[in-house]
Order: structure tokens, then sequence, then C-alpha cells
């Protein structure tokens, strides 16, 4: 009889005990990205299915540090999304509020919302104050990294103001709500000095291609209402580059994505060392 007594103790006092500040569900820092088309990857997605996209690179690359526990990213970005749509159509509560035990839930919008949401400058930060606030509410335990856009054009001569524009009120609501920002702009300006089309698929409309040439890219031809011809890199470029708009699709492709990728994971790994109370390891390469 006592030693069942006891074993009860011992019982109520392990249920009792607290739980990590951490919510490493599954044994696996769970990290997620709200976004919209930037973010995605719907194209590539379609075309190259095996991958890896943005996902898989950034766990791929956490995985790669060797010291971290395993990491589980989460893509919910969606072509078209801006803050008050997910919000009001209700899409966060179903794709986001009830994902159990996340760490980190990295935000990435603004580009849909400066051309669909009436009042930007003003609705905006408000809108994104209100997902941070779901969000806090909904997983509070979780880091929560607003991210600035990237750079949606391929003049690298003239200023952007544009994403300038966006970046700026991003900024400002990561400084209000005292969140730690994650600039994702300059390192993908810098990759875009070294070809101003290397980190975008072309998307093109069919009807625009030269009679002659319908024939040749039937390959590349995506039936949508107005089919397109998509391509992932450069290989059509010889032939169609000199037509208007053909460098107009500012998506990223693969290799945008693992720009995007690589940095977010140099981004988070000190993040995650630091909430688990690790050191980055002795000797560790510079990256």
């Amino acid at each position: 009889m006592r030693i069942q007594t006891a074993l009860l103790f011992i019982i109520a006092a392990l249920v009792a005990l607290p739980v990590a500040s951490h919510a490493e569900h599954d044994g696996q820092v769970q990290i997620l990205i709200l976004g919209d088309s930037t973010a995605e990857c719907s194209i590539p997605r379609k075309l190259v299915p095996e991958g890896p996209h943005l996902e898989d690179v950034i766990r791929q690359l956490l995985a790669a540090e060797g010291d971290l526990p395993p990491c589980n990213v989460i893509n919910v970005a969606l072509s078209g999304e801006f803050i008050h749509r997910l919000l009001d159509t209700g899409r966060y509560d179903k794709v986001a509020a009830k994902l159990p035990g996340l760490d980190y839930i990295l935000v990435r919008y603004g580009l849909n919302d400066v051309a669909r949401r009436e009042n930007f400058d003003t609705n905006f930060p408000k809108d994104f104050h209100e997902l941070i606030a779901r969000l806090r509410k909904d997983h509070p335990a979780a880091t929560i990294i607003p991210m600035t856009v990237i750079p949606m054009t391929n003049k690298l001569d003239v200023e952007d103001t544009g994403s300038q524009r966006i970046n700026d009120l991003v900024r400002r609501v990561a400084e209000e709500e005292k969140l730690p920002l994650f600039d994702i702009y300059p390192r993908y300006y810098e990759e875009l000095k070294k070809g101003p089309n290397m980190l975008n698929y072309r998307r093109f409309p069919l009807a625009k291609i030269p009679e002659k040439y319908r024939e040749f890219v039937k390959p590349f031809v995506m039936n949508e209402k107005e089919p397109k011809v998509v391509v992932m890199d450069n290989r059509l470029d010889a032939h169609f580059g000199n037509l208007p708009g053909w460098f107009g699709d500012r998506h990223p492709n693969l290799a945008g994505y693992h720009v995007i990728g690589d940095e977010t994971a140099k981004f988070l790994a000190p993040l995650i060392r630091a909430k688990l109370g690790k050191a980055k390891p002795a000797g560790a390469a510079k990256k």
C-alpha cells in the first residue's frame, strides 16, 4: 500500500512539472511560413515537383548545422494572399491557428497588400498588428518574425520605391511590437547583381509569342485560363529575351528560393541556439 501511494505521488509530481519554454513538438523545432506567392513556390512546384522547395531548403540547411535539433518547416503561404484576406476569409483559422507546438513564425506580406488593400499605408500596419495579436494568442510560445519583401524589379540602377514603401512599414510594425525583423531584401538584392534575371522564372503569354515559334514552345506551355510559356531558367532567353515583358514576372525560381532559404537558415540558426541555451560549435565554418 505504501509503495502504491509513493508511486502516485511520483506520477503526480511528474505531471505537475512545468512545460519547457520552447515548443519542441514531436522532438522537432516547428517553423511556420505565412506569406504570399513569393513564399508559396507554386510554379516551381508544378515544374519541379520533387524540389527541393523553400521549406525543404530551410530544413536541410538547418540540419547541416550539425548541432541543432531536427526542424519541421510548414509552408502555408498562398498566391494572391494579403493579411486582411488571410484573416477575413477564415483561412488563418483553418491553416495556422491550431497548429501544435510552433516555435518560430515567419511572416512575409506586403506585395499583394499594396495592390489590393485600400488605404494601404494605414491599413497594412493595422492588419499586421492584428495578425500578430492573433498569433500571440494562438501560439504564445512562438517567436514571431516579420520579414521584409524581396525586390520585385530587375532595374537595379533605379531606386526600388515600391518595395521600400512596404519594407518601411514592416520595420515600423516590428519595432512597435518589439519583434525581431528578418530583412531578406539586402541579400536578395546583392544576389541580383550577379544577374538581374537569374532568380526569377519566365512566365509569358503564349499569344505574344511570334506565330512561327508556337510549335517550338509547345513543351513549355502551361494551360491556364490564358496559356503561358513557363520556364524555370534562362533557356529560352536567346529566342525571346527581346520581347517586351519577357522578364516581367519577378517571382522566384528555384535559385531564388535557395537564396531565401539560405538566408532564412542563417537567420534562424542563432535564434534556435539562443532559445535552447546553446553556443555555436567551436571551429564551425563561417558562411
